[in-house]
């Protein structure tokens, strides 16, 4: 059985190495995909043009413009004591936001008096004057002075602490999931084709006739795509780790561990399409049209599960996705174990299985 085995896997590989187009996809689309999407995607937002209008004119006026301009995050367009100034600029897009410091500004800091500063925001753009106010906040905080006494009115103005990102660059937030929409786009679609092209050449009529069990012929089938797609893996990771600082806390065991039941799910979802499937071009349509969309917008790659409607969070729990991210953002980010994300990896687990046994089942009837 498993020099059967091998010998499929073999003229599989042999295959492969005369199909340089498959072999590319497999092998070289991963990491073109990566280095397009992980610098085009960002939720970061940079150069945001500011207006200030300083009533106040003291030191600390100027500390605090400072602190704004120093961050990185903004750059000044326009200076001036002028409030009627802030509509034209608004209006015009020559400012994006605009800050404005109250006149008694420096009176009022480090006392029990609320020292009060106004950003005006084009909110046309939502999720950029979202961040540009997180932004704000986090610089004002930190210049902020503390109250000079002790039994001050209002509260203290809290100092943010964020772990794991400690400058909330969103690339290690996007690039795990750009690791998960990649190789489950390619190794579906790739594995689909191959069995299909067997179909269309007519060799799959050859391999029905020779004492290959359908157990035999799946592995055969899988193990070269599923040696090809590790390594594109980790290419990826590696990739993420050297061009966009994805750090690498957790261990490299269940780094490997949880991937490979991913892939695993991902080139059972293949064959299983494949043996539905007559013509390559239904295949391709089939395994992007189940991959693409799912992975992008249902497995928490962009959009939080937790804000979907109840019936779309259920729907979640079939793709292999949503456990793939949960898993590895953990490991990745975190340095978490299996005792945070066991339940998800028990997830993958359970969809490979699930997907090796219906093709399985699928290819005892095509033999």
């Amino acid at each position: 059985m498993i020099r059967r085995t091998l010998a499929v896997a073999l003229k599989e590989f042999l295959q492969l190495r005369r199909d340089w187009r498959t072999l590319l996809a497999l092998l070289g689309m991963p990491v073109v995909l990566l280095l397009i999407y992980g610098f085009a995607l960002s939720f970061d937002v940079r150069h945001v043009r500011l207006a200030v209008v300083d009533l106040d004119g003291t030191r600390a006026a100027r500390e605090v413009e400072r602190a704004f301009l120093h961050s990185g995050y903004f750059d000044l367009v326009h200076r001036g004591t002028d409030l009627r100034a802030v509509d034209g600029l608004l209006d015009s897009g020559r400012a994006q936001a605009a800050l404005v410091i109250p006149a008694g500004h420096a009176a009022a800091a480090g006392t029990q008096r609320a020292a009060t500063l106004q950003l005006v925001l084009d909110g046309s753009d939502s999720q950029m004057a979202t961040t540009v106010l997180a932004y704000a906040r986090q610089i004002t905080a930190a210049v902020a002075p503390a109250p000079r006494q002790r039994g001050a009115a209002g509260p203290p103005v809290p100092r943010p602490l964020v772990w794991y990102n400690p400058d909330l660059a969103s690339s290690r937030f996007l690039v795990p999931g750009l690791v998960a929409f990649i190789l489950m786009v390619t190794t579906v679609i790739a594995t689909a084709l191959a069995v299909v092209r067997e179909k269309e050449r007519g060799t799959w009529e050859s391999l029905r006739a020779t004492p290959l069990q359908a157990l035999e012929l799946l592995v055969g089938k899988t193990l070269p795509y599923l040696v090809l797609s590790a390594a594109a893996a980790a290419g990826a990771l590696l990739l993420a780790h050297l061009l966009f600082q994805v750090p690498l806390r957790g261990s490299l065991l269940w780094l490997a561990l949880v991937t490979l039941l991913f892939l695993l799910g991902g080139l059972g979802w293949g064959v299983l399409l494949s043996t539905l499937a007559d013509t390559q071009q239904v295949a391709f349509q089939a395994a992007l049209f189940t991959t693409m969309l799912p992975t992008l917008l249902l497995s928490g790659f962009i959009f939080p599960i937790s804000s979907m409607p109840p019936l779309i969070q259920a729907i979640t729990h079939i793709v292999p996705a949503r456990y793939f991210l949960v898993a590895l953002r953990g490991i990745v980010l975190k340095g978490t174990g299996p005792e945070v994300w066991g339940a998800d990896m028990v997830g993958l687990a359970v969809f490979a299985a699930a997907v090796l046994a219906l093709a399985t089942v699928r290819t005892v009837r095509s033999l």
